[in-house]
């Protein structure tokens, strides 16, 4: 089990230890009604509880700061009169305006380590509220408010008998999945392709590294992150539960390519010119789910760990939406040049990423499943992660630093795919037919078929 999140250790990474919030805290003072107005479109009421406790937290400490600074601006008046008195011989007079200094120190000593532990309880609720929504996103209270805003595409009137075939069924008949072995092996809910089953999971990660090589920088990352790393992206501390820690090295496993991209530029500031900056990873994803057995948990639906082609966007938050819209084109492309039936929908705030300002997800219909299937999701972040990755970049000619928005899209998820097409797609043989766009990447194969 991983540990609570407030009992891993800090990371060493200096942007970790100056992180002070997410959202930015100056809108607490200067626009809390439009934060608590925007916040309030989620529909969940802790988070304005959350808010509430932000907002007394960080007037405390101010007031305690104010406090602070006050006295160690008396503390320097008394050093330079204590300077004085003794130049002038005046040794009593200067003992006892250095015992009132003392009095003073011991004072501001106290009022900074209740300013720093009130930073570091600021720091915690802060990481815990989630993003505002856009002012365009939709409003809404679950997934059954998320507006289809395209589609269905390619959905035939009817579906044949052969094609309502679930596909573990189809897929244990052709030897391609054997999750019972997985099952041997690592427990539950992790999967295994064999054969050409193995072949078509990597053939939809190449696939979608090829279509984007053009507009893409291609990443490796490493599998294994810090705990701020983790933090940066919103994923700590909500879902500690739902990631696979390394108790003994403080590192865990990436849930997605969007965590170590996010941080690629964490700490830095990056110069205009070199914005915005997209980067697309093939990576293996590790997610516990917890709470999530029993749901989904046949075939490839559902799963510990899986493979998938992650796209990402650095950008000034001018150059943001456009790119939002971009990344959404893309994985529109992959899907679309697979033939699989899809649709493009909305994310509502109520069912919003607590990380995310604006989303898109496409789904795919599975036949045989009887339902649309999220295979990709486009988010804008604006600067939540950033400000917890303290990526900032500095435009030519100006003075400062500014935070940079982050943006990313699943390209190509493997499972729910690699179900989509062995459903779309089989025969009245049982066999499946491969999308022409993968046969490059089957070694010959153009179906598979029975052996």
């Amino acid at each position: 089990m991983p540990l609570p999140y407030e009992q891993t250790p800090r990371s060493h990474s200096t942007w970790a230890g100056n992180l002070v919030g997410v959202i930015d805290v100056r809108l607490l003072r200067t626009d809390l009604d439009g934060v608590r107005a925007a916040l309030s479109r989620r529909g969940k009421p802790d988070v304005l509880g959350q808010l509430d406790d932000a907002v007394a937290l960080d007037t405390r400490l101010r007031e305690i700061t104010s406090e602070r600074d006050a006295l160690r601006a008396e503390v320097n008046d008394i050093s330079k009169q204590v300077g004085q008195l003794r130049r002038n011989q005046q040794m009593a007079e200067a003992e006892e305006m250095m015992g009132h200094s003392r009095a003073i120190g011991d004072r501001e000593k106290i009022l900074q380590d209740e300013a720093e532990s009130l930073e570091e309880k600021l720091r915690q609720v802060m990481l815990r509220i989630p993003n505002v929504p856009h002012p365009d996103a939709p409003n809404g209270s679950s997934d059954a408010d998320n507006p289809v805003l395209k589609g269905p595409i390619n959905m035939p009137a009817a579906f044949a008998e052969h094609q309502r075939v679930p596909h573990w069924e189809t897929a244990v008949a052709l030897g391609i999945l054997d999750n019972e072995r997985a099952t041997k092996i690592s427990g539950s809910m992790f999967t295994m392709q064999r054969g050409l089953g193995a072949t078509l999971s990597r053939a939809l990660c190449q696939y979608a590294l090829d279509l984007n090589a053009d507009a893409f920088e291609e990443i490796r990352p490493p599998s294994l992150v810090t705990s701020a790393t983790l933090t940066a992206t919103g994923h700590l501390p909500k879902f500690a539960d739902d990631a696979y820690a390394i108790e003994r090295d403080d590192l865990w496993a990436i849930p997605t390519a969007e965590v170590p991209l996010t941080s690629l530029y964490a700490g830095e500031v990056v110069e205009d010119t070199e914005l915005p900056a997209r980067f697309m990873a093939y990576s293996s994803c590790y997610r516990r789910e917890a709470g999530s057995a029993g749901r989904d948990t046949r075939g490839m639906l559902r799963a510990h760990e899986f493979d998938k082609v992650e796209m990402f966007a650095l950008a000034m938050p001018e150059q943001a939406e456009e790119l939002l819209i971009k990344l959404r084109d893309c994985a529109e492309a992959l899907i679309a040049g697979l033939g699989l039936p899809y649709r493009i929908i909305e994310i509502c705030t109520g069912d919003m990423g607590g990380s995310h300002h604006r989303s898109y997800d496409l789904e795919v219909y599975a036949p045989g499943c009887d339902s649309w299937l999220e295979v990709s999701s486009v988010s804008w972040f604006a600067d939540y992660q950033a400000r917890r990755a303290d990526i900032r970049f500095k435009r030519t000619g100006q003075k400062g630093t500014e935070i940079a928005h982050t943006l990313n899209g699943s390209a190509l998820a493997v499972p729910r795919v690699w179900a989509a097409i062995c459903e779309n797609f089989r025969q009245p043989d049982g066999s499946v037919a491969l999308p022409e766009v993968l046969w490059p990447y089957m070694r010959g194969a153009t179906t598979i078929a029975p052996k």
